[in-house]
Protein backbone atom coordinates (compact mmCIF):
# COMPACT_ATOMS: atom_id res chain seq x y z
CA UNK A 1 0.00 0.00 0.00
CA UNK A 2 1.38 3.07 -1.15
CA UNK A 3 0.42 6.04 1.52
CA UNK A 4 1.68 9.27 2.50
CA UNK A 5 1.31 12.27 5.07
CA UNK A 6 0.78 15.83 4.37
CA UNK A 7 1.47 18.06 7.01
CA UNK A 8 2.27 21.38 8.74
CA UNK A 9 4.27 21.50 12.15
CA UNK A 10 4.90 25.48 12.70
CA UNK A 11 5.40 25.84 16.36
CA UNK A 12 7.12 23.58 18.32
CA UNK A 13 7.79 20.79 15.86
CA UNK A 14 5.17 18.64 17.16
CA UNK A 15 3.40 16.94 14.20
CA UNK A 16 6.50 16.92 12.63
CA UNK A 17 7.73 14.45 15.63
CA UNK A 18 4.82 11.91 14.95
CA UNK A 19 4.87 12.00 11.67
CA UNK A 20 8.75 11.23 11.42
CA UNK A 21 7.96 8.93 14.12
CA UNK A 22 5.71 6.86 11.29
CA UNK A 23 8.14 8.03 8.76
CA UNK A 24 11.27 5.71 10.60
CA UNK A 25 9.10 2.96 11.34
CA UNK A 26 6.62 2.31 8.10
CA UNK A 27 6.77 2.82 4.34
CA UNK A 28 5.29 6.29 3.77
CA UNK A 29 6.27 9.23 2.49
CA UNK A 30 6.25 13.19 4.39
CA UNK A 31 4.93 16.06 2.48
CA UNK A 32 5.58 19.35 4.32
CA UNK A 33 2.85 21.74 3.30
CA UNK A 34 4.47 24.76 4.32
CA UNK A 35 7.30 24.28 1.80
CA UNK A 36 4.85 22.45 -0.95
CA UNK A 37 1.41 23.55 -2.34
CA UNK A 38 0.86 21.21 -5.01
CA UNK A 39 1.89 17.21 -4.94
CA UNK A 40 -0.13 14.46 -7.35
CA UNK A 41 -1.50 12.13 -4.86
CA UNK A 42 -3.68 10.30 -7.59
CA UNK A 43 -1.03 7.00 -7.36
CA UNK A 44 -1.32 7.07 -3.38
CA UNK A 45 -3.50 4.21 -1.58
CA UNK A 46 -3.50 5.98 1.89
CA UNK A 47 -3.50 9.75 2.43
CA UNK A 48 -3.08 11.47 5.81
CA UNK A 49 -3.27 14.58 6.87
CA UNK A 50 -1.94 15.79 9.49
CA UNK A 51 -1.53 19.18 12.12
CA UNK A 52 -0.74 21.24 14.92
CA UNK A 53 -4.31 22.72 16.34
CA UNK A 54 -4.93 26.62 16.06
CA UNK A 55 -7.82 27.77 17.47
CA UNK A 56 -9.59 24.58 17.23
CA UNK A 57 -8.77 24.23 13.26
CA UNK A 58 -6.33 22.20 11.24
CA UNK A 59 -3.36 24.52 10.08
CA UNK A 60 -4.76 26.44 7.04
CA UNK A 61 -1.99 25.20 4.67
CA UNK A 62 -3.25 21.94 5.16
CA UNK A 63 -6.93 22.69 4.41
CA UNK A 64 -5.61 24.19 1.40
CA UNK A 65 -3.26 21.54 0.32
CA UNK A 66 -6.34 18.38 1.01
CA UNK A 67 -8.87 20.94 -1.62
CA UNK A 68 -6.38 21.36 -4.27
CA UNK A 69 -4.79 18.00 -4.34
CA UNK A 70 -7.10 15.00 -3.03
CA UNK A 71 -8.12 13.00 -5.34
CA UNK A 72 -11.81 11.55 -5.55
CA UNK A 73 -12.35 8.04 -3.26
CA UNK A 74 -9.35 7.95 -1.53
CA UNK A 75 -8.80 6.44 1.72
CA UNK A 76 -7.64 9.28 3.88
CA UNK A 77 -7.06 10.17 8.09
CA UNK A 78 -6.15 12.45 10.31
CA UNK A 79 -3.41 12.68 13.25
CA UNK A 80 -3.86 16.02 15.06
CA UNK A 81 -1.62 17.02 18.18
CA UNK A 82 -2.91 19.73 20.41
CA UNK A 83 -2.93 21.00 24.34
CA UNK A 84 -5.88 19.49 24.44
CA UNK A 85 -5.71 15.82 22.75
CA UNK A 86 -9.57 16.38 21.46
CA UNK A 87 -10.99 15.21 17.87
CA UNK A 88 -10.39 18.33 16.02
CA UNK A 89 -10.80 16.78 12.10
CA UNK A 90 -14.70 18.14 11.60
CA UNK A 91 -12.55 21.73 10.83
CA UNK A 92 -11.29 19.62 7.28
CA UNK A 93 -14.37 18.49 6.42
CA UNK A 94 -14.83 22.02 4.07
CA UNK A 95 -11.09 21.01 2.39
CA UNK A 96 -12.33 17.13 1.62
CA UNK A 97 -15.94 18.46 0.51
CA UNK A 98 -17.03 16.42 -2.72
CA UNK A 99 -14.13 14.13 -3.04
CA UNK A 100 -16.01 10.94 -2.07
CA UNK A 101 -13.00 10.08 0.34
CA UNK A 102 -13.74 7.48 3.20
CA UNK A 103 -12.16 8.43 6.34
CA UNK A 104 -10.49 5.38 7.91
CA UNK A 105 -8.71 6.37 11.11
CA UNK A 106 -8.12 9.91 13.39
CA UNK A 107 -5.31 9.94 15.84
CA UNK A 108 -4.61 12.72 18.55
CA UNK A 109 -2.12 13.46 21.15
CA UNK A 110 -0.95 16.22 23.44
CA UNK A 111 1.50 18.35 22.01
CA UNK A 112 3.64 21.23 23.64
CA UNK A 113 1.36 24.48 23.57
CA UNK A 114 2.91 28.37 24.34
CA UNK A 115 -0.01 29.80 22.34
CA UNK A 116 -1.09 32.98 23.74
CA UNK A 117 -1.59 32.96 27.68
CA UNK A 118 -0.27 29.53 28.28
CA UNK A 119 3.09 31.32 27.19
CA UNK A 120 2.72 33.10 30.38
CA UNK A 121 3.02 30.13 32.64
CA UNK A 122 5.63 27.88 30.62
CA UNK A 123 2.94 26.30 28.21
CA UNK A 124 0.82 23.45 29.03
CA UNK A 125 1.79 19.74 28.17
CA UNK A 126 5.26 20.26 28.43
CA UNK A 127 7.30 17.09 27.32
CA UNK A 128 4.24 16.04 24.93
CA UNK A 129 4.52 14.26 22.27
CA UNK A 130 6.25 11.97 24.38
CA UNK A 131 7.66 8.24 23.36
CA UNK A 132 4.65 6.89 24.58
CA UNK A 133 2.83 8.94 21.93
CA UNK A 134 5.22 8.19 19.26
CA UNK A 135 4.63 4.39 19.95
CA UNK A 136 1.06 4.88 19.50
CA UNK A 137 1.15 7.28 16.23
CA UNK A 138 2.98 3.99 14.60
CA UNK A 139 0.32 1.62 16.23
CA UNK A 140 -2.34 3.88 14.55
CA UNK A 141 -0.50 4.01 11.41
CA UNK A 142 0.24 0.05 11.20
CA UNK A 143 -2.93 -0.69 11.96
CA UNK A 144 -4.42 1.67 8.65
CA UNK A 145 -2.79 -0.86 6.49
Amino acid sequence: MKAVIAYASTHHGNTKKVVEAIAKECDVELVDVTQVREKNLSDYDLIGFASGIYAAQFHQQVKNFAQVNLPQGKKIFYIMTSAMDKDFSKSMEASISGKNAEVVGKFSCHGYNTFGPFKLVGGTSKGHPDETDLKNAVEFFKGLQ
